[in-house]
């Protein structure tokens, strides 16, 4: 009870506290089971995120096939995925996520894909789904961003290669689009003519 009263009152450093605490000495039963969710989301709703993402991998460790390990699953998707943000990002919603660590936005998909894959009927389940959309797009427009940089330094084979993971991986988003103009290019630079037309005719085609 006091570790919920002082998480109502925003005042995570003192929640966190009280549910270490109950979890050490009553180690076993259902507070104990509640606690660890709950310092998992103390530490998400105080922007320690590293710490979140730790304690929601706990539970799911030890509480594999517990009824809400599907929250544990989500809280650890919203962290991994604000790990990387700003404060004005947070504040603001400014920002572009396929400019932050592709690891993070990788984290993140993984979490939420098996909260829309294995609890499809969870609560959490809906909003699981939209986010794995945006997130796809992303890590589309990670690599596409990776790809434009290997170009703009002349490595034309290393930009090529990530060209190839967007068109094979992400074949559906609006990435694709900007991965055949640089991979249009790295081929006209590489002296790869044939290759160089292929990729325009694809590109022409579809877009």
């Amino acid at each position: 009870t006091e570790g919920k009263t002082a998480l109502a009152n925003s005042e995570y450093n003192s929640a966190i506290q009280y549910f270490e605490k109950l979890e050490a000495r009553y180690p076993y039963g259902p507070y104990a089971e509640q606690a660890m969710l709950e310092t998992a989301y103390a530490y998400f709703k105080s922007d320690e995120m590293a710490s979140a993402i730790a304690a929601a991998n706990r539970f799911i460790r030890t509480h594999p096939t517990h009824p809400h390990v599907d929250y544990a699953y989500y809280l650890k998707g919203l962290a991994s995925f604000d790990e990387e943000r700003s404060t004005i990002e947070k504040w603001f919603g400014a920002g572009d996520a396929s400019m932050r660590d592709p690891k993070a936005l990788r984290d993140a998909y993984d979490a939420f894909r098996e909260v829309a894959t294995r609890f499809p009927g969870s609560k959490y389940a809906t909003d699981s789904r939209k986010r794995l959309s945006y997130l796809t797009n992303a890590m589309a427009m990670s690599d596409v961003h990776a790809a434009r940089y290997y170009y703009s330094r002349g490595a034309y084979v290393a930009a090529v290669n990530r060209t190839k993971s967007v068109i094979e991986n992400f074949q559906r988003t609006p990435a694709v689009e900007d991965a055949l103009g640089i991979q249009a290019l790295a081929y006209r630079d590489l002296g790869l003519a044939d290759l160089m037309g292929d990729t325009r005719r694809v590109l022409e085609k579809n877009f």
